[in-house]
Order: C-alpha cells, then sequence, then structure tokens
C-alpha cells in the first residue's frame, strides 16, 4: 500500500473534521447480528465509510459499513458497524485499515467483537466467549511487507495480545450482570466458506472453542501498535459436523439478534469498568 502513513493520515483527518478534535477512548468493532449497540450512543456523529479518504467499504449482510461517535457509558468511543474481511477480496493490510486510522487519532483502547462457530462441545449457541488467545495458521499477516515505525517494531510480542487485565474486567462484569460467560480461544479462518467437520475436528485437537472469519488480524496489528485489546465471540451455532442441520449465515444473524440484549449489558459494564490509567 503505497505511501500508507500519508493514507492513514488523509483518513483520519476527515475523521475528525467530521467528528471534533476531542479524545477518543476507545474503538469497537461490532461484528456479524451485533451491530445495534451503536444506536445506544449519544449525540452520535455518523460517518459512512464510502466517505472517508482511502477506507475499505463493507460487503457483508448484517455490516452497515459506517462509523458512530460518541458517548457511551461515560466514554467517549468510535464504533464500527461493519468490518472487512479478507474472504471480501481485501489484503490483510487493508482488513486493519481501520485500526490503523484509530491509532493515528490516538485511541489507546481496542475492543473486538464478532459472531463466531462453537467448536467446543460443551457449550452452545448463543453463549459469548472472552478470547484469551486465537490461532492463526493461515499464512498472511497484516504486518507482512515493508514495516512503518509509526505503528510499531517490526518483531513484536504477542503473549499478552488480549489484555490480561481487560480479560479479568470482562470476568467481574460477567459476574455483575449475570451473565454465564465462557473464556477460550478463537481460530481464525479465511472463509467466505464455512469449516468443514475435518478442520472443526483439527481446531478442536489444537485447543480452539470457536472459528470465525474476522478479529485476529485486527489484534495483531492492535499489538504492533500496542494497544489495549479485549475480544468478546458470541457463538452463533455449532462448528460443521457438532449440529444435525447446514450452516448459514441466516442462523449466525438470527442467534446475534437473540441475545443482543445480553451482549448490550455487558459491552456497557465492561466500558464503566475500564481501567482509567489506560483511558
Amino acid at each position: 500500500m503505497d505511501n500508507l502513513i500519508e493514507k492513514l493520515a488523509e483518513s483520519a483527518s476527515y475523521i475528525r473534521e467530521k467528528a471534533g478534535d476531542k479524545k477518543i477512548d476507545i474503538a469497537i468493532v461490532l461484528g456479524s447480528g451485533l451491530g445495534e449497540l451503536a444506536g445506544k450512543i449519544e449525540k452520535p456523529v455518523i460517518i459512512d465509510y464510502h466517505d472517508i479518504p482511502n477506507f475499505p467499504v463493507s460487503t457483508v449482510p448484517g455490516h452497515k459499513g459506517r462509523l458512530v461517535i460518541g458517548r457511551l457509558e461515560n466514554r467517549r468511543v468510535i464504533c464500527m458497524q461493519g468490518r472487512f474481511h479478507y474472504y471480501e477480496g481485501w489484503s490483510m493490510a487493508e482488513v486493519v485499515y481501520p485500526i490503523r486510522v484509530f491509532k493515528m487519532l490516538g485511541i489507546k483502547n481496542l475492543f473486538l467483537t464478532n459472531a463466531a462457530g462453537c467448536v467446543n462441545k460443551s457449550w452452545k449457541p448463543g453463549d459469548l466467549m472472552i478470547i484469551k488467545d486465537h490461532i492463526k495458521l493461515i499464512a498472511d499477516n497484516p504486518c507482512r511487507g515493508e514495516n512503518y515505525p509509526e505503528l510499531g517494531e517490526r518483531f513484536f510480542d504477542m503473549t499478552n495480545c488480549y489484555s490480561p487485565e481487560l480479560i479479568e474486567v470482562a470476568r467481574s462484569a460477567a459476574k455483575k450482570e449475570g451473565v454465564d460467560i465462557k473464556e477460550g480461544v478463537y481460530m481464525l479462518f479465511t472463509g467466505p466458506a464455512f469449516e468443514t467437520k475435518s478442520e472443526v475436528r483439527v481446531a478442536m485437537l489444537i485447543g480452539a472453542d470457536a472459528v470465525g472469519m474476522s478479529t485476529v488480524p485486527e489484534c495483531i496489528a492492535a499489538s504492533q501498535m500496542k494497544m489495549n485489546t479485549i475480544g468478546i465471540s458470541c457463538l452463533t451455532n455449532m462448528g460443521a459436523g457438532l449440529q444435525d442441520k447446514a450452516l448459514d449465515h441466516i442462523e449466525v444473524i438470527d442467534t446475534g439478534n437473540r441475545v443482543r440484549g445480553i451482549f448490550e449489558r455487558l459491552v456497557r459494564e465492561i466500558l464503566r469498568s475500564w481501567p482509567e490509567k489506560m483511558i
């Protein structure tokens, strides 16, 4: 991506112009079926992706394709209603372009959400899962290619790519809200095809609890930029071979809608409890 830093700066400048130059505390990426939380933001400023210079545009059902900026639980947030996926044809660098724009806006905190397939047979669709770690066996990487010092070091640590402190915040928030939250490992697949039965078995064997087509590239880019990151999955369906019906995206959206109230309560409590020292 030629002149990446200039493009990021141009995107960030446009967002500042539309939303004001006030500090943004937390960036939130809302996954499939989970985007309605942005409707609860106070005094929102809404920016369509196609209006932002250099920004990709969402093509997936359930992703509105816009930024919503405002206050939620006394935090100033910027929400992505729709993310970008490798399977849409974007490069890994394009998939994480918004996350890098957030860093250019001075944002230190990233809240990732997604809809995922459940491969832990002890759990069920509708469960929410704190992402403790992830598995990426795909060769491509969003940080492959030229390294830009403005975005971080060439080689960077991934030991605690999901912040242990924020994981503890999420545990406490779930307990306070009476949410039976799970904790597990998310494994990235490219999509757009859902996983095969054999791929699900492999995922289970190597320690995954959930599988999906997003989030991991965003977490990697955020780790390079030393952002504080938390991830929550909504487990919308059982993986291939673990249920007696074919998989489809409608089920993903429907399950997200069914647990939307629980998800929103959890997210709002996590925002309220976000450590002040990270803001």
